[in-house]
């Protein structure tokens, strides 16, 4: 098996940021989680490595709830990890 990726974005409320990006976290195929603003631009691009949860984590879910109380509408794209066979 080789492993890809894929994409996935969903539009979200401001206020609804911290616990979808914690939800996301916990499915655990996540590779990147990117939160843009409704022009586009890119507010905050969050690298995720197997295993990083809990302590770890605490500083990026206090900067998207800072970007959170920013927005009011906002874009995460989420670059998961899939297996593909051959």
């Amino acid at each position: 098996m080789e492993k890809g990726t894929r994409t996935e974005e969903v539009t979200i409320r401001g206020e609804e940021l911290v616990a979808t990006v914690k939800a996301l976290v916990h499915e655990g195929n996540i590779r990147r989680i990117t939160v843009k603003n409704r022009e586009g631009r890119v507010l905050i691009e969050v690298p995720l490595t197997l295993g990083v949860v809990g302590a770890l984590l605490l500083p990026t879910l206090a900067a998207l709830g800072a970007v959170a109380a920013l927005v009011s509408e906002c874009t995460i794209v989420v670059e998961r990890v899939k297996e593909r066979e051959d």
